[in-house]
Formats: C-alpha cells, structure tokens, sequence
C-alpha cells in the first residue's frame, strides 16, 4: 500500500458498494418486477431447477442470525451454497494493520464458517481461509481442508498474488485438488494481476476462480486499473481477464457481488457475447450480505443484489444451456458436488 493508502481504504469502504447497491436496484427494478410471476427466479416453479452459489458468507455484516442467512439462500432459489471464511483478525500488512480483518465484511472465521455447513449439510459446503503472511498460515488452510473445505478462498490480502507466501497456498490447493478463489482490487487485495499468468502456467493443476472489481474492470481492453470500483460506459472486448478467460483452462470467474452484477448490466450486448464465449468458465455467486428481509420478490431498491445477477443470468445467456452452465453445471463439476 502507497503513502497516500488511508485515502484509498476509504474510497474503497464497503459503504461505497452499499449505496451502489441502492442505486443499481432502482434502476434494475423496472425490468425485473415481472420475473418471479413468471416462473423465471426458480422460486415459484413447482420444480425449481438446481441453483449452486460458490460466493457467500456466514457473518456478513452483521447479519449474525443463522437462520437469516438460510432464508436469504432459499428466497433466490440456491439449493447449494459454498461458504467463504476469513482468516484470523491480525494486525499485519496483508491485513492493512488490521483494516480488512473479517475480508472487510466483519465475516466469520474457519471454525464458525465449519460448523455453520456440517449443521446444515444438505444446503452448505465451506472452504478454508488464513492471513497468507501470518506464520501457520498453510497449516490452517491444511486443517480445514483435511475436514472437507472445497475451495480455499476468499483470499482477500494485500499480498503480491505471486509472492512466496501465495505459492505456498497454491501448492497446497494443488495438493488437495481444491479451487483457489481470489478478490482482485487495485492497490487494496492481491496486487499483480498483470503477472497473475505466470501462477497460471506454473499451477496449472490448479483452478482459480476471480471476482471483484479490477477483475471486472479488466474485461474491457481499455480499462485502466483505478481506484474507481465500478468504471462506465460500453466494453470493448479482448481485456486482461478476458484473455486469461480464452488463454488459461485453469482460469474461472464468478459473477458475485456489485462488481459481478455490474459487469453484467454495464454493457449487456457485450455481456451476451461475453456469457456465449465464457460458458464453461462462469460461475454464479452471490456475495450478498442481505438479511433476507423480503421474500423472493424483486422490488425497488431490494437489498439483495444476487437476486438481480441470477436475473441477469437468465436474460442475457443465448440458450438455456449456456444459462445451466452458469448457474449450476460448472460449479457441480469444478467442486465435485
């Protein structure tokens, strides 16, 4: 992090993606209002069809009641949900002294994430997590695996995505035959993204799966790293992400998030085209930290942005096929489920 980093931290808050949020849902709203009585979120079908989400967490936010979290998953329509821990709270640099201790989201550790799944083991699986740069780092990941973590992940530090301390993980990620997600944002969380190819080519047993905002930015050729999370305007394709997308078999991405529902909506003749090329390496996520107060309808200024991204999924995939790709078949075969 450079000297002037405590700006940064702020422009970069949780808060600024809350009110996009807001604002995104308004405009969301008028073309959604008619998707649940048709039948097309999967909540009033008598059969729903399966809905796998590989990006959520526990305690998100404060949403701490367990049985919030089940509802919210159930009101979208996920029958099977991956959830992702942080690692230990720590002052270290990959922590920014501390700042983005529980991911930034006040997210819940290893053994809370754990036990969450094995109490509810038809709906939740889990992964492993740990501050990278912290001593024992590789053996906490190792704990949880050896337990039945499917991914290790989120990975969300400000680290060199090919530092020492990375390659460890990805090694034991290789060991374990287990995904590696990772949250990719300019000068906040795993910065190098230019050279993140080499860790492709030397992992390449290893399947990564990116989200975040410079991994979205990166879809368009002319998107230039910035702290402005959520860049505007029409998407020319052939950009960092979309390239490693088309170059590296070992390379996914999941739709969670602000950042993932506005890469969709930003430009969706693009993301037609972009949801066609990348069938086979896109994944859904929700990332949502909605305390379920609502009940699988779409309205004005719905907290829950997931609800809105599987919408998305559904509108612009060309055929059905592409459409249970995304929302089920890849994630069923890259975690083995």
């Amino acid at each position: 992090m450079n000297k002037d980093g405590k700006s940064k931290l702020k422009k970069t808050s949780f808060l600024s993606r809350r009110n996009f949020i807001t604002t995104s849902g308004l405009a969301l709203a008028g073309t959604a209002l008619s998707l649940k009585s048709a039948g097309i979120l999967g909540i009033a079908n008598e059969k729903p069809e399966p809905i796998i989400d590989v990006h959520q967490h526990s305690n998100y936010m404060g949403r701490y009641d367990k049985d919030y979290l089940t509802a919210h998953q159930r009101n979208m329509g996920v029958t099977t949900t991956i959830l992702l821990p942080a690692g230990r709270s720590v002052i270290s640099a990959a922590t920014h002294k501390g700042f983005s201790n529980g991911l930034e989201c006040l997210i819940s550790g290893n053994e809370v994430t754990y036990r969450f799944a094995k109490e509810h083991p038809k709906e939740f699986l889990f992964g492993a997590c740990e501050v990278p740069d912290l001593s024992g780092a590789v053996q906490e990941i190792e704990k949880y695996l050896k337990l039945g973590a499917v991914v290790i992940g989120e990975l969300k530090f400000g680290v060199e995505c090919d530092s020492p301390e990375m390659q460890k993980i990805y090694q034991l990620a290789q060991e374990y035959d287990v995904p590696v997600l990772m949250h990719w944002q300019y000068q906040m969380y795993n910065y190098g993204i230019e050279r993140f190819h080499t860790m492709l080519e030397k992992f390449p047993k290893v399947n990564f799966i990116a989200h975040a905002q410079e991994w979205w930015g990166y879809i368009d050729k002319n998107y230039v790293p910035t702290t402005e999370l959520y860049p505007k305007g029409k998407i020319t394709p052939g950009g960092l992400a979309d390239r490693l997308l088309s170059d590296y078999p070992n390379q996914y991405a999941d739709f969670s998030a602000t950042s993932g529902q506005h890469s969709l909506t930003r430009d969706e003749d693009h993301a037609r085209k972009f949801l066609e090329r990348h069938q086979d390496k896109l994944l859904f996520g929700s990332d949502c930290p909605d305390p379920a107060n609502w009940d699988g309808e779409i309205i004005p200024g719905s907290p829950c942005q997931a609800i809105h991204t599987i919408a998305e999924i559904r509108k612009l995939s060309a055929t059905k096929k592409i459409e249970r790709k995304i929302l089920y078949g890849n994630a069923k075969k890259l975690f083995k489920i």
